[in-house]
């Protein structure tokens, strides 16, 4: 059993991650008396009452069934209360392995409790449902369906959420005050990653439970394939954990945190970050900027995205900055070529007419590559594959660009769209 406090406070303390600090080992630790956490993707959190467990999350679809059998070497007690989180995928998928455990146990089935939001994304899912498979396996490529979460429908096709994941059996708007064996949890709203998610502080632990608020990577409040995200009531909700001065914060992702000063830290500098990309992105707006001027002026200094619980691997500033902009400002980004724009084909096929064909170019694509700047030869190479789709030679291009723009790139959001590219225009030159 790891000692997570320990291994939390010597890297905030230090400056230094020399270890993985978002962990998936599915090992259960105890951080308190009568506290668990199983490190999963995502955790669950537990916490022994006189009536049951008291639980946080449910994890994955893939990772559900063996949170639970970790859990159950720590506790044989009923789970009273699962409180989920918000309802993203890694966080309710797990709900059916709770399920069949109580039903094995011969125990009463759990009650889910959640913000009444979770219900509605629930609805939102199975609506967009090859929509959420297909942005996933761009997102998560080098996952397999299964471990992403993805089930089978009744037609055999892949399926995002699975049916058998359990409804809110207690919903709430604002607040909440959820009672279990003498344990008092208080359950706070706040818009953030989603708009469903739910914080908790638990005043006898001096303990937050705080979701995806806090991931120890830079703030996913901008990812370029899903919904809107608000990184300004993010801030607001980090700075309103940070005023309960906990001694213990428990995040779904990465590792808890033990000590009032050292949370403190972190939850407000986490805070300042997200409310500076905003006060200056709005700042350039009510200016009169583009979004191509702001998005290539707003920047996070280096050394801030070094910190080990803000480094972009997951999401980054520059995508946080583009969903500031919609949220403001709308989807328009203030060129007014791209209004109405002509299909991406038409411009494809003057830009290539006037370069002397896609090969010319597909090759002027990779030139510019070889100087660094893969941004205009990414843009270069969708324009070649656009004028001819057939031509296998722009297609190499591209897949050699996208490879190295993928090798180039940091945050997990990135890296999957630009793998996924390379992995389209590999397939069309092999015929596939």
């Amino acid at each position: 059993m790891a000692d997570l406090l320990d291994l939390s406070s010597r890297i905030i303390d230090s400056g230094v991650a020399d270890e993985p600090v978002n962990r998936i080992t599915q090992e259960l630790s105890e951080v308190a008396d009568g506290i668990a956490v199983v490190e999963s993707f995502s955790h669950i959190v537990a916490f022994r009452t006189d009536d049951g467990l008291a639980v946080f999350d449910s994890s994955g679809v893939a990772t559900g069934t063996r949170v639970v059998e970790s859990l159950r070497t720590w506790s044989s007690d009923r789970v009273n209360k699962l409180v989920y989180t918000h309802g993203h995928l890694d966080h309710v998928g797990g709900s059916p392995a709770f399920l069949a455990d109580a039903e094995a146990r011969k125990h009463p089935r759990p009650e889910f409790v959640a913000h009444h939001r979770v219900q509605d994304r629930l609805d939102r899912y199975r609506l967009t449902d090859g929509w959420n498979v297909v942005i996933n396996m761009r997102q998560f490529g080098w996952l397999r369906n299964t471990d992403l979460g993805i089930g089978a429908g009744g037609t055999g096709q892949p399926r995002f959420l699975p049916d058998d994941v359990a409804a809110p059996d207690i919903t709430y708007s604002d607040h909440h005050q959820l009672s279990v064996g003498g344990v008092d949890f208080e359950l706070h709203h706040g818009r953030g990653e989603t708009d469903d998610h739910t914080w908790a502080w638990i005043p006898s632990r001096q303990a937050i439970c705080c979701g995806d608020f806090l991931i120890w990577h830079f703030p996913n409040a901008g990812n370029p394939q899903k919904v809107q995200r608000y990184p300004r009531e993010w801030a607001r909700c980090l700075r309103q954990m940070a005023d309960l001065r906990p001694e213990l914060l428990l995040p779904a992702h990465g590792l808890p945190i033990a000590g009032t000063d050292r949370i403190q830290r972190v939850l407000l500098q986490v805070a300042d970050v997200l409310d500076d990309l905003v006060d200056r992105t709005i700042a350039m707006m009510n200016g009169g900027a583009t979004l191509d001027e702001i998005v290539h002026s707003v920047k996070v200094p280096d050394d801030t995205l070094a910190i080990p619980y803000l480094r972009p691997f997951y999401d980054e500033p520059e995508f946080v900055v583009r969903n500031i902009w919609r949220l403001y400002g709308g989807w328009w980004d203030a060129n007014p070529a791209r209004l109405k724009p002509p299909p991406d084909r038409d411009l494809a096929a003057q830009v290539a007419a006037l370069a002397g064909g896609a090969g010319r170019l597909a090759q002027r694509a990779t030139e510019v590559a070889q100087t660094g700047d893969l941004r205009t030869a990414a843009q270069l190479a969708e324009w070649a594959v656009q004028a001819d789709p057939d031509d296998k030679s722009a297609h190499q291009a591209r897949a050699a660009i996208y490879d190295q723009r993928q090798r180039a790139e940091k945050s997990l959001m990135a890296k999957g769209i630009f793998s996924s590219a390379a992995q389209e225009s590999r397939r069309r030159t092999e015929g596939q």
